[in-house]
């Protein structure tokens, strides 16, 4: 069978999944959720995924939530094209990278949060926390950085970083004091499984806002 993702088209959580299924080549089914009308809290939804959030996965017969752990079980089940390095350390400085991105930029400015202040406040919040986050994350590649996050290989950094940088650009953030984040987002976006994963390339993305 298959395996599902239910997804978002805006959902930078669920991007991080997409450019890992597209970069080892494992067909999958979408499903969108529609999080701006609520369709996440939906009975039948919750019934499945109690957190009522994207990503969420059903895939050899598991049911999945959280892209972290989505992204280390696919890295574990489906080793080949790897997006872990086989250094220990570098393995580490991949998790820190997502832990960086995952624990403390996105969900400070995911739109659970954002629903919960006033409408002109919102694009104000995401775009200091996403600008503060990202000096911590540009930091960390001064020492870690190749072509890609962590050395010149893809990894489960740069499936984390890219669609973080979406979201930077939607709310304006000036990524000019960030070579380094710029240079792994150039390199990363001429890749197909990047641009397969982006949100305009979505089949729920509205067609007004298709590229």
């Amino acid at each position: 069978m298959e395996p599902v993702l239910y997804t978002y088209y805006r959902s930078s959580s669920a991007a991080r999944v997409r450019i890992a299924l597209n970069y080892k080549g494992i067909s999958y089914e979408p499903r969108p959720v529609n999080l701006s009308t609520g369709e996440h809290l939906s009975a039948s939804y919750t019934s499945q995924n109690p957190q009522a959030l994207v990503p969420f996965m059903v895939i050899d017969g598991c049911e999945i939530s959280q892209s972290v752990a989505i992204l280390e079980y696919l890295e574990e089940t489906r080793p080949d094209k790897p997006l872990l390095p086989k250094d220990p350390a570098q393995r580490a400085q991949v998790r820190a990278i997502m832990g960086a991105i995952c624990c403390e930029i996105q969900p400070l400015q995911n739109l659970r949060v954002l629903k919960t202040l006033p409408e002109p406040q919102r694009a104000v919040h995401a775009r200091k926390v996403i600008a503060d986050g990202l000096v911590a994350v540009e930091k960390m590649l001064e020492k870690s950085a190749g072509a890609f996050c962590v050395g010149d290989c893809v990894t489960l950094a740069d499936c984390c970083l890219i669609p973080q940088l979406g979201n930077a650009h939607r709310f304006d953030v000036d990524l000019e004091p960030f070579p380094h984040i710029r240079k792994v987002e150039a390199n990363a976006n001429a890749l197909p499984a990047f641009k397969q994963a982006h949100w305009s390339q979505q089949p729920d993305c509205p067609p007004d806002l298709k590229n």
